[in-house]
């Protein structure tokens, strides 16, 4: 079985004592967990570990932390997402703090006031994030990611951080091939990995206008292939490609493979 692992919203070190709000206490009493279990912990910002549940009431549970180590964080992959379907929003929220991103900025594009029921405001990034500390559970992750409110086109773009800058657009260089060589770059000069920041359409694509400011910020156009997708898909397809180029090159194996001798 599992280490059923929970997100804590406070520091915590070993050896010392940690409290877990209601929601975590609601989830131990439905895994019906008792107290001198074995838990995982993790607080979303690199702390990892584990404690015994010393104590479960309705509204909180107490665990006396045995083990805890820092987790370094990720090569970063920043995503600039549109305001869309608050559901999809939320699946999304949890592939994405699967996937590691460093951190989660939704845009308001045109073609998002089109959007009902849209997810925005900070009642549906509270609910963001509890899906993302959900995911952060299952996944045994440390690092959640950093929640920013709703910006515009405009904001996000000035917003980002100095790196590698994509944009996902249809007839755009496939993702693969414009990225392996940018990272080869970075191999060749010793240097460390820069942050990488993908930016996602809304249902409908990019109004021109958004396209065009994109592009002129140094956002290079870049695709996933020929069919048009969701929003979503295209975050994840792209996410999980731009995580295992970052993790091949930090691992320091070839970013192309060798079919030598290979019949």
């Amino acid at each position: 079985m599992s280490l059923p692992t929970f997100v804590t919203d406070e520091p915590f070190s070993a050896p010392g004592t940690v409290t877990l709000g209601e929601d975590a206490a609601h989830h131990m009493r439905v895994r019906r967990l008792e107290t001198g279990v074995l838990v995982g912990l993790v607080d979303g910002h690199g702390t990892r570990g584990t404690g015994v549940l010393t104590q479960l009431a309705k509204r909180h549970a107490t665990v006396a932390v045995e083990r805890a180590e820092s987790v370094a964080p990720a090569a970063a992959v920043h995503l600039l997402l549109p305001v869309a379907d608050k559901d999809r929003m939320l699946w999304l929220a949890e592939k994405a703090t699967e996937l590691e991103v460093a951190s989660w900025r939704p845009v308001t594009y045109r073609r998002s006031r089109n959007v009902t029921p849209r997810g925005e405001g900070p009642t549906f990034q509270q609910k963001v994030r509890a899906r993302m500390g959900g995911a952060l559970e299952q996944s045994r992750g440390a690092w959640l990611p950093v929640l920013f409110p709703e910006a515009t086109v405009e904001h996000a773009i000035a917003a980002r951080p100095e790196g590698i800058c994509l944009v996902l657009e249809q007839g755009g260089m496939p993702l693969v091939s414009a990225l392996t060589p940018r990272l080869a770059a970075v191999r060749e000069r010793s240097v460390p990995l820069p942050p990488v920041t993908l930016a996602v359409g809304p249902e409908g694509g990019f109004e021109p206008a958004e396209v065009a400011a994109l592009e002129a910020a140094g956002f290079a156009p870049v695709s996933l292939g020929r069919n048009i997708l969701r929003f979503e898909t295209a975050a994840v397809g792209a996410l999980a490609a731009v995580r295992a180029l970052l993790d091949v090159v930090g691992a320091g194996l070839p970013l192309t493979p060798d079919y030598e001798g290979v019949d």
